[in-house]
């Protein structure tokens, strides 16, 4: 079975309605290389040379929700946000189509020496310099941060762990433990930044995609969810810890830090060792990657004088 959705796979009658709800015919449909849902994801392109992206699933697949919901969530963002416009929700014979503004690049590239690596942070630094307004609000709801359920190192199937983990294990719990004390608060939070969800576009340099995950939380949030992807494009650990500590969103917020990234990479070392989800077929290997950038040994941030605080993982 393919990954995903293909848009000949899609009913005649619902690719004709979107042709007449878009204006023109639809010449060609091009997938994305990366990502692990199954629904369709492809840039559509019009006879007339215009280009849209959509996401589509029948209206009884789990993912629908998740697609509709992501449209609600462009519909209310503030206007600062880095973030694709949406174009139209169309529900017809059984599938729902969202169709999203094309934006015109490749993925960022997060290695050393790139000026997207500065350019990141600073898109989330205004992203995060006021809080959430109602409309957002009411779009994602008032609960914590979907993160807050991320989980992992008490998991007694977590047996084969590395050195490094196993020696700290009773450290990495403490610290997944804390972590939903820290996970509220009143910013926008994308909730799930990876290269691949984001677009380099020509003019309006790196914009966020994909905001299925968004909900409210601390400003810090995404920030500090880029250290082990950081880590997986090259950087060395200890430079990644020096963001964390430098940065203001990250900086003064160590504790929290320290128990999400704990909490966020034994989430990964749970779910890599489940079964390969059958239209996922590249989820379980990202997780085990992420993991080890999670594991990577750092420096504690932020250690005050005397302090003498156990390092955790990126």
């Amino acid at each position: 079975m393919p990954h995903r959705i293909q848009w000949s796979d899609l009913p005649g009658p619902v690719r004709t309605h979107l042709e007449h709800a878009l204006g023109g015919r639809i010449v060609d449909a091009t997938g994305p290389a990366g990502g692990f849902g199954h629904q369709l994801a492809a840039v559509l392109t019009l006879a007339s040379g215009r280009r849209v992206f959509v996401k589509a699933a029948p209206d009884d697949d789990p993912l629908t929700a998740s697609n509709v919901a992501e449209a609600a969530v462009l519909h209310a963002l503030p206007h600062r946000a880095p973030a694709p416009d949406p174009i139209t929700l169309e529900r017809t014979h059984g599938w729902t189509v969202v169709v999203i503004e094309h934006l015109d690049g490749p993925h960022p590239d997060l290695g050393p020496g790139s000026p997207d690596t500065a350019a990141v942070p600073e898109r989330l630094d205004k992203l995060a310099a006021d809080p959430a307004d109602d409309r957002y609000r009411t779009a994602v709801g008032t609960t914590a941060a979907e993160s807050i359920r991320l989980h992992g190192w008490s998991d007694p199937h977590l047996t084969d762990l590395d050195p490094w983990a196993s020696g700290r294990l009773d450290r990495l719990r403490d610290l997944e433990q804390a972590w939903p004390a820290h996970a509220f608060g009143d910013r926008v939070v994308h909730g799930d930044l990876r290269a691949d969800n984001m677009v380099r576009d020509r003019i309006h340099g790196p914009v966020f995609v994909d905001w299925a995950h968004a909900t409210l939380g601390p400003g810090w949030v995404d920030l500090a969810s880029l250290a082990p992807q950081l880590v997986l494009a090259g950087h060395r650990p200890v430079d990644v810890a020096d963001l964390l500590t430098g940065h203001p969103l990250t900086g003064n917020a160590p504790d929290g830090v320290d128990a999400f990234l704990a909490a966020l990479t034994g989430h990964w070392e749970r779910g890599s060792r489940q079964g390969d989800p059958a239209r996922a077929p590249g989820l379980r290997a990202y997780q085990r990657r992420a993991a080890a950038a999670g594991r990577a040994p750092r420096r504690a941030p932020a250690l005050t004088p005397g302090q003498d605080r156990e390092p955790t993982g990126c």
